[in-house]
């Protein structure tokens, strides 16, 4: 699809664009052109020059729009179970069919006719049999008073099932932005510098993962940098504090603004632990955390990179406020992401072993245990643990903060499908619906034409194997 000159926007436009990217998967060049266009005639000739070494790389500014998705998934609301249960019921309702809770209450309402509600609908124990319909005055057959009782069960479960996935969703969104999603966007325009820099650093963190033995780049690169230098002693620091919580960030929030950020990464630290306390298969591997058949390891990572935000936060605060000492009692670890077989295979033939943090995460108890006081971990077990690993505990980021990274240098955003590096979008878009690198078979329709593209090198990923796609 060819990227077509767009109208000239509002100031306005602009900044909604901007506060829309962080509730999606922006790349950081495309939000890099909105930065541009929002601070025009604020910027000095090397701030301009730096922003737009990134913007050319831009969807605007290319020939062709990336083959990756824009978004992160939405959950699937019940529209399609609220149209059905209204044409079998012939009676409509308030209903907001994103919205579990109004779920459940246009469930209940539509159900008082057959006196559902969801407290009592189970299958067997719940239906009114024949003697029970008449007393009610229910005029309706068992087949048709069965289909009723259902429905009304689907659109219940529909309801539990929607409030996980939203559920899983804003912790992946904590995971991957902080709080940055939740600005609301008054505030977020009140503060073009702040809400610039917010944008960019975010899209930055939303990077996704290449398939590689190095690690990931630092998302404060230069052009980050860059956008938060421009923030002044006005600025609005609490705002930037919800997606960065380093030292020099921290410091020009209050006490009581210190202790409320705790209180928010505390939150979410303990749900996402216990999150992934339901979802931890007892057929894994601590040891070496490599994934098996049956595991569903989008959950669990993304679950995992919710906590390890939260946890980072939470010893940011910690740090903020002199309170570190609170870890000599209890010190819940980190959580490893599960990492496919072939992966770890090739860590192993290039001389690789186990990931060190892993070595701890498997000698400490589970920090769900720890946080819900099953299991005792204090600091200095934790220290022991990292130092039998071959680790500092401090600056590895176990018992504090993990020191700032070096400033990374901006380069554009790979083509990825399922984390290998493709040349050419086009290229990207087949072989990413033709399954390859998915680890599931092939599609036959588009298998020769996949393995042609992978012959003609739009490929530029070292790769643990090179077998044939069919």
């Amino acid at each position: 699809m060819r990227n077509r000159n767009p109208r000239p926007r509002s100031h306005r436009e602009i900044m909604i664009e901007l506060h829309g990217s962080l509730d999606r998967r922006y790349r950081p060049e495309d939000v890099a052109d909105l930065v541009l266009q929002a601070l025009e005639g604020r910027l000095t000739r090397r701030e301009r020059v730096v922003l737009e070494r990134a913007a050319k790389h831009s969807s605007r500014g290319a020939a062709w729009f990336s083959s990756m998705s824009a978004d992160y998934a939405r959950p699937v609301g019940g529209a399609r179970q609220v149209a059905a249960a209204t044409r079998l019921f012939g009676r409509s309702a308030e209903v907001d069919p994103d919205d579990p809770e109004s779920l459940l209450e246009f469930a209940a309402d539509v159900g008082r006719s057959i006196r559902w509600a969801p407290e009592r609908s189970d299958f067997l124990a719940d239906r009114f049999n024949r003697q029970a319909r008449d007393a009610a005055g229910m005029d309706l057959s068992k087949r048709q008073y069965n289909r009723r009782f259902r429905m009304l069960r689907r659109v219940a479960a529909k309801a539990g099932t929607l409030a996980v996935e939203q559920d899983k969703r804003h912790l992946l969104m904590v995971g991957v932005t902080g709080f940055a999603a939740e600005v609301p966007v008054k505030r977020f325009a009140a503060d073009v510098d702040a809400a610039c820099f917010v944008a960019y650093y975010t899209a930055r963190r939303k990077l996704r993962r290449e398939l590689s033995l190095a690690g990931r780049d630092n998302p404060f690169d230069e052009i980050a940098s860059l956008l938060l230098d421009r923030c002044t002693s006005r600025s609005d620091w609490w705002m930037i504090a919800q997606v960065r919580t380093s030292p020099d960030v921290l410091e020009h929030l209050s006490e009581q603004e210190r202790g409320l950020l705790l209180g928010r990464w505390s939150s979410v630290l303990r749900h996402s632990a216990a999150m992934l306390r339901e979802r931890w298969q007892p057929d894994a591997d601590r040891e070496t955390m490599i994934v098996r058949r049956g595991h569903d390891s989008t959950t669990w990572n993304n679950l995992a990179v919710a906590y390890n935000a939260a946890r980072a936060g939470w010893l940011s605060c910690l740090t903020a406020l002199n309170a570190l000492d609170l870890l000599d009692a209890a010190c819940p670890g980190k959580v490893m992401r599960l990492m496919a077989a072939d992966l770890a295979a090739w860590h192993r033939a290039s001389g690789g072993d186990v990931d060190p943090n892993t070595k701890v995460w498997a000698t400490l108890p589970p920090p769900w245990a720890v946080l819900d006081g099953t299991a005792s971990c204090t600091r200095a077990e934790v220290e022991s643990a990292c130092r039998r690993a071959g680790l500092d505990p401090a600056s590895s980021g176990w018992t504090a903060a993990a020191p700032p990274r070096a400033t990374a240098v901006f380069r554009p955003t790979p083509e990825l499908v399922h984390g290998v590096t493709i040349g050419d979008p086009v290229w990207a878009a087949l072989l990413r619906r033709a399954g390859v690198f998915s680890g599931g078979p092939v599609k036959q329709e588009l298998a020769a034409d996949a393995w042609h593209g992978l012959r003609s090198g739009v490929v530029l990923s070292d790769l643990p194997v090179n077998d044939h796609p069919a």
